[in-house]
């Protein structure tokens, strides 16, 4: 188990971050919600979330007030930064991978996960979300929501080109998969599909930013985006990205159910 002490700010999440955005996830604050939502997360809930970032959706979790939350991150700043900004009294946080939470089999009855399987390799993909059945209660519900791929049958050459070029813009190894391809992974780990959820990957559109973060938090990002030379080319080329590859790629939220 690999743990990370310090971010690593040349990501392009840390990027945004640095410069202001809350909302990272590649459906946005609509399609959190919308997971959320589907979770049906209750009062006897125990409840984890995979690689919580920021907390922003951990706080919305929280808000529904849950037995427990835990939050499995493997760098440790991260965890910190997640635990300071939501600050919920039946909260933790474990420092580890998500493919090897500590926690005992059967023993929660939500685990939700954002943005964060894209950028495994399948091996590793299929190892978290078992992981994630591992320690689910029977009939406990599994979230994700991830960036997609679009259409089903896009062709080996036009994914490949998709992986290369964004991995190089974000500077982490992105690996988005089809709608097919999530439930196939999904299904061959024991859960069966309850619901799923597409939005457009709108992520650095302006009207996504704006919805995503208020009129001063928008504000905020682009006073950053001014002042920060850097950021600004980082961001600008992140965006113009995702517009090259908007036709094939998208996002898509998942709920499925423990067999």
């Amino acid at each position: 188990m690999k743990v990370e002490l310090k971010l690593n700010e040349k990501q392009g999440h840390w990027i945004l971050a640095k410069a202001g955005k809350k909302v990272l996830r590649p459906g946005g604050r609509e399609l959190t919600n919308r997971l959320i939502n589907n979770m049906k997360i209750h009062r006897e809930d125990d409840v984890v979330e995979f690689a919580p970032g920021l907390g922003f959706t951990a706080a919305l979790t929280c808000a529904k007030k849950p037995r427990s939350y835990t939050g499995i991150d493997n760098n440790k700043e991260a965890s910190e930064l997640a635990a300071k900004n939501v600050k919920y009294q039946n909260m933790r946080m474990i420092v580890s991978d998500a493919a090897n939470t500590t926690l005992p089999d059967d023993s929660v009855t939500k685990v939700y996960g954002e943005a964060m399987l894209t950028m495994q390799s399948k091996m590793h993909k299929k190892e978290i979300i078992r992981e994630a059945n591992r320690i689910l209660k029977k009939g406990g519900y599994y979230g994700i929501h991830e960036m997609g791929l679009q259409p089903n049958n896009i062709s080996d050459k036009i994914k490949k080109n998709v992986y290369k070029e964004i991995s190089a813009n974000i500077r982490v190894p992105a690996r988005p998969l089809t709608t097919s391809e999530w439930v196939d992974l999904l299904e061959s780990e024991n859960f069966k599909v309850v619901k799923v959820m597409r939005n457009p990957m709108h992520l650095l559109e302006p009207k996504r930013v704006l919805q995503d973060e208020g009129f001063f938090g928008t504000l905020k990002i682009l006073s950053n985006i001014i002042r920060y030379s850097e950021l600004r080319k980082s961001i600008f080329s992140m965006r113009r990205t995702f517009k090259k590859h908007e036709k094939h790629i998208d996002s898509i939220a998942i709920v499925a159910q423990k067999l």
